[in-house]
């Protein structure tokens, strides 16, 4: 695997830094400012249950559909280019929704900002890997910390702006925040004009095909999908485990579903620096399979001897969100091989966590149990083993394509 010597970081690169924070920011806040507004939304026009539910299914379906496209979309438009148009969307979408008058198109605006975002998970690893080649581990660091920032953010101001003024300011503020994250790379574009163009590579659609062939690349869709099944069925799920198993009380349960989102920012802010500096995949996976057994383990077994310890354990698990997205720069030699990875991985890895929530939620139905459930995550969380040993090995999918067929 080649390596690129490094460089002063800001040497060059300023707007690209500041253009990528705010990206990640815009995509997470845009996400998170929705729901603890609903009973304010409400109040003004009814939203069934089914289109809430959908609400909630959006976001991995979104996130998949548009993890096949945006390859094709980079190619033909790249990746600057494609950045700036998902933040025109989101920005469309957020005033949009500002704007809805009944629950259909409240949903259709969520819905075109889900395809922003979903745009946007797949350019934010392509834009590192071609900006910082020398810095993937810390830029990484940055941008998911930003994210987990933008995700807890929103939600407390959401509901005292929507007291102060309403709930359609509440949700249309963060359009500022799209609009501003466009202006580095409208800047950039602009200076590439009266230069050499930055954008040598464009992902080829025969590379997104390829990699269906490639054990890395499931090996990485295997470790996104178990952190993301393990997160989307606990934000769905784990309030009404604990109160039905723990004996918690529906406060306390949203607390510990506070707390299970929180052990997120440790990982975001470690996770990528110890893979680049030190090499250590396999003991952030490990770290993450013995962490999501035992909260499992403590909730199937005592669920009510420290609820804050299994759910603190369980919200370690997902740490294999931020490894894989420092590994789609790591495990690929160019931004070509980092666009199509990362749109295979996480159009791949999001159609899998979709089908978790609502499966979760027949599985507890059918048997009248938690115990199911939860053992199929502990089935989820094994998963994560033998994709481990593939995905620590320090080798490219252009490496593990020229051995297994040829030129790449």
């Amino acid at each position: 695997m080649s390596s690129t010597p490094a460089r002063p970081f800001w040497q060059g690169r300023a707007l690209a830094v500041v253009g990528i924070v705010l990206f990640a920011f815009s995509l997470r806040s845009a996400v998170a400012s929705l729901s603890p507004v609903l009973g304010e939304i409400s109040a003004d026009f009814a939203m069934p249950a089914a289109v809430v539910g959908l609400i909630g299914t959006a976001p991995p379906v979104c996130y998949a559909v548009f993890g096949i496209l945006t390859p094709a979309l980079e190619r033909r438009f790249g990746l600057e280019r494609l950045a700036i148009a998902a933040m025109v969307v989101a920005t469309i979408g957020l005033i949009a929704r500002g704007l809805a008058v009944d629950s259909l198109t409240l949903l259709g605006a969520t819905a075109l900002i889900f395809a922003a975002v979903g745009v946007g998970n797949i350019l934010l690893p392509p834009l590192v890997k071609k900006y910082f080649p020398d810095r993937i581990g810390l830029m990484t660091t940055i941008y998911s910390t930003t994210m987990a920032v933008s995700t807890f953010l929103p939600p407390l101001v959401a509901v005292p702006v929507a007291d102060a003024s309403s709930w359609r300011v509440s949700l249309g503020l963060w359009a500022v925040f799209a609009v501003v994250a466009m202006i580095p790379w409208i800047t950039l574009l602009v200076r590439e004009r009266g230069g050499a163009d930055v954008d040598i590579e464009s992902a080829n659609p025969r590379v997104f095909g390829r990699l269906w062939r490639l054990p890395l690349a499931w090996a990485l869709v295997v470790g996104f999908a178990m952190s993301g099944s393990i997160a989307y069925t606990s934000f769905a799920w784990l309030p009404k485990i604990l109160v039905d198993i723990a004996g918690v009380t529906p406060v306390a349960a949203g607390a510990l579903l506070s707390l299970f989102a929180a052990m997120g920012l440790p990982a975001s802010l470690l996770v990528p620096l110890l893979v680049q500096r030190y090499d250590a995949t396999r003991a952030v996976i490990g770290v993450g399979v013995v962490a999501g057994f035992a909260g499992i383990a403590g909730l199937l077994f005592a669920p009510q001897a420290a609820p804050w310890l299994w759910v603190a354990l369980l919200g370690t698990a997902p740490l294999l969100f931020p490894l894989t997205l420092v590994l789609l720069g790591l495990r690929t030699r160019t931004h070509e091989g980092a666009v199509a990875l990362s749109g295979f991985v996480q159009s791949v890895g999001y159609a899998i966590v979709a089908l978790f929530p609502v499966g979760i939620g027949i599985l507890h139905d059918r048997t009248g149990s938690w115990t199911a459930p939860l053992v199929v995550l502990a089935v989820v969380v094994a998963a994560a083993i033998p994709a481990g040993f593939v995905i620590s090995r320090p080798h490219t999918v252009e490496d593990e394509w020229e051995r297994r067929h040829g030129t790449w």
